[in-house]
């Protein structure tokens, strides 16, 4: 499948428990198209972050069960992606996201 690599990234994930990664193990996480693989990640971050990938995990994450109301519904399945930065790398993206919670 073609897709652009602008479309192939969601979102990126920025939990306490990504912000964790982040620091100690060089890693972040995006929200993928649920049809994007291993290779399509790396040449997307790669490309658009102009940083230097070691190694992309894949996840299927299902979407939760919730309640509207009287009816039971269910959240949709997404796709996320860790990808591990090579050392001395970084996202620009995530830099100040940990100074800004706490004011």
């Amino acid at each position: 499948m073609n897709m652009n690599l602008a479309d192939i990234l969601l979102r990126p994930l920025v939990t306490e428990k990504t912000m964790g990664l982040r620091e100690t193990h060089n890693q972040v996480a995006f929200e993928v198209h649920p049809s994007a693989n291993k290779i399509q990640v790396r040449r997307a971050v790669e490309s658009l972050f102009e940083v230097k990938v070691t190694g992309v995990r894949m996840l299927n994450v299902e979407g939760k069960q919730k309640r509207f109301g009287a009816r039971l519904g269910r959240r949709k399945d997404w796709k996320k992606a860790i990808v591990h930065l090579a050392e001395g790398q970084s996202l620009d993206l995530f830099e100040g996201m940990a100074e800004e919670g706490g004011e």
